[in-house]
């Protein structure tokens, strides 16, 4: 059984081929620059040399037939024939409080996608774009949406609502949603058996999904009761260029300080902030750890920043839930930078996290990197959020096809 992963962005489109029975991947590749003369396709085959196409690709129904003919070509394709894909999983960032699990595309469900635009402005419209255009290129295939936000579905009220007038919930829908929920998701799940012996109703993990957008989640029993996005990814942690976390007045004072209008704040706190605004230098946290061993203050500052909001964060779920049997670090940064995990929970012994920092520096790939006497795992796993959509759009065909045999 072969399912495509879909996620389409503004200018481009991510995309990768598995084969679910065993779960393999077959090819992946990357359309980039949507829209201009210098659009390309990298597609790699595993076991085979990468490929590079450059040509002009005008929008995302060509973006897609660009890349079925490559994953269909006669003599260096994947598949003989598009009707080999039952399913398409795309990744939608945003479905409000619609969805709360993985759904086959309906007219009814792209329209309430579309009615979540004005909640994930930059995002919705592309992940629709790359629906639309897959429904035209893969006609056959069964169209299946998995939602950033789903996971997240299972936070209770005290925690998802915003101490404003209620009837802005009621009528606008601002409440915390929170996102990265297909990774979370994933490593909550793989963490679990690291906690054998700790039945899965009573785990309490902390899950940290550090890129260049990151977030951390508070799941319970599996599921998640708290995470640092809220109505937009802006909020929360420190982030490649986003703020996070900000004394709303703060921003209504930068505005009439600076006579900015509401487009330039939003850029300024999403596009100027986070590692690039305080280090002054860069987004990428390679290069800021660089500079900062270098004595450099502001990425120093820069650096410092992001850990200590973690170890906020981790803290003050724990508290929320009562205990902590396991922190995850997951993303890019979470994955590789060993200082990151150390400064994230350095100072944290009395409280039973003590990182063994022979383990951690030594680490790649997945592992456990406490010491044997920390009262809580500190784990190292990496994230697969294609897996995530591929099994939950299998796991949709599967029910579709169950639905017509009955």
């Amino acid at each position: 059984m072969k399912i495509l992963v879909l996620n389409s962005g503004s200018s481009s489109v991510k995309y990768q081929l598995l084969e679910m029975e065993p779960e393999q991947l077959i090819a992946k590749g990357l359309v980039q620059r949507i829209g201009s003369e210098k659009s390309s396709l990298t597609h790699q085959v595993v076991g085979k040399p990468d490929k590079s196409i450059q040509k002009h690709i005008l929008d995302h129904t060509q973006a897609i037939h660009t890349m079925m003919d490559v994953l269909t070509d006669p003599q260096e394709g994947v598949v003989k024939d598009a009707r080999e894909i039952v399913a398409v999983g795309h990744r939608v960032v945003h479905g409000g409080e619609s969805f709360s699990q993985s759904v086959p595309i309906s007219q009814e469900v792209l329209d309430t996608i579309y009615d979540n635009i004005s909640l994930a402005p930059l995002h919705n419209p592309p992940n629709i774009k790359g629906i639309e255009a897959s429904m035209h290129e893969l006609p056959d295939s069964l169209q299946v949406a998995v939602f950033d936000t789903a996971f997240h579905q299972t936070i209770p009220r005290e925690a998802f609502l915003y101490a404003l007038p209620y009837n802005l919930y009621k009528k606008h829908g601002i409440r915390r949603y929170g996102f990265h929920g297909t990774s979370h998701r994933y490593v909550a799940h793989q963490a679990q058996r690291w906690l054998e012996g700790i039945p899965l109703e009573q785990q309490k993990v902390v899950t940290c999904h550090l890129g260049n957008g990151a977030s951390i989640a508070a799941v319970k029993g599996g599921h998640s009761v708290d995470t640092s996005m809220g109505l937009t990814p802006l909020e929360g942690l420190l982030m490649g260029t986003r703020c996070g976390d900000v004394d709303p007045a703060a921003v209504l004072y930068i505005m009439e300080q600076q006579g900015l209008t509401l487009s330039e704040i939003d850029t300024l706190m999403n596009k100027r902030s986070g590692l690039y605004g305080v280090s002054g230098e860069s987004n990428d946290m390679r290069e800021v750890l660089k500079r900062a061993e270098k004595g450099l203050y502001r990425s120093m500052l820069a650096a410092k920043i992001f850990c200590y909001r973690i170890k906020k964060y981790l803290m003050a779920y724990a508290g929320a839930m009562g205990g902590l049997d396991a922190i995850v670090f997951t993303g890019g940064i979470g994955e590789n930078s060993a200082r990151v995990r150390k400064m994230s929970v350095s100072d944290l012994e009395q409280v039973g996290i003590i990182l063994d920092r022979k383990k951690n520096e030594e680490l790649r790939g997945e592992g456990a990197v406490q010491t044997e006497d920390s009262k809580v795992r500190i784990l190292v796993i990496p994230t697969n959020e294609e897996l995530v959509i591929a099994r939950d759009a299998k796991e949709v065909y599967l029910e579709e096809q169950n639905k017509r045999a009955a």
